[in-house]
């Protein structure tokens, strides 16, 4: 999440960066590490998935901007099926791994990635990908069913 919290939150300017994750909510050592990369002003939470599942309408009826950060697609996918208000999702980056093709040079998807961005589309959630702040978005349904 480092490149997130240095290049991307220069471009949006969100206030807060949200990172949802059980293990890193657990361990104030990598928290430590990921905030030493923030710039100053933004505010870094690190929560469990319950944590966010009951914090995140808060911060979206609050209006303050912020990125909520996972390390998964299916991460994110869990919290829009628990009713968590997120528009878009960012794919910044999915490296190559058994099973996984690639859909972009920074993006290599497989078939649950394809099926969670179905999924997460159906909702109404945009899915794209941009690998840096300044990127174009780049729709990754239409990449996936290719």
């Amino acid at each position: 999440h480092g490149q997130v919290g240095v290049g991307w939150a220069r471009r949006p300017h969100p206030r807060r960066n949200i990172v949802v994750n059980d293990d890193v909510a657990a361990d104030p050592n990598e928290q430590s590490i990921y905030r030493t990369g923030l710039p100053d002003g933004i505010r870094a939470d690190f929560w469990s998935e319950s944590e966010a599942v009951s914090q995140l309408p808060a911060v979206s009826e609050s209006g303050e901007p912020s990125f909520v950060l996972t390390a998964d697609l299916r991460t994110m996918a869990r919290l829009v099926r628990q009713g968590m208000p997120i528009a878009e999702i960012n794919v910044g980056c999915l490296q190559r791994a058994a099973g996984r093709h690639p859909v972009l040079p920074y993006v290599c998807l497989d078939a649950t990635d394809e099926q969670l961005i179905e999924e997460l589309e159906g909702k109404g959630v945009r899915v794209v990908a941009r690998d840096v702040p300044t990127g174009a978005a780049v729709r990754l349904g239409d990449r996936a069913r290719k």
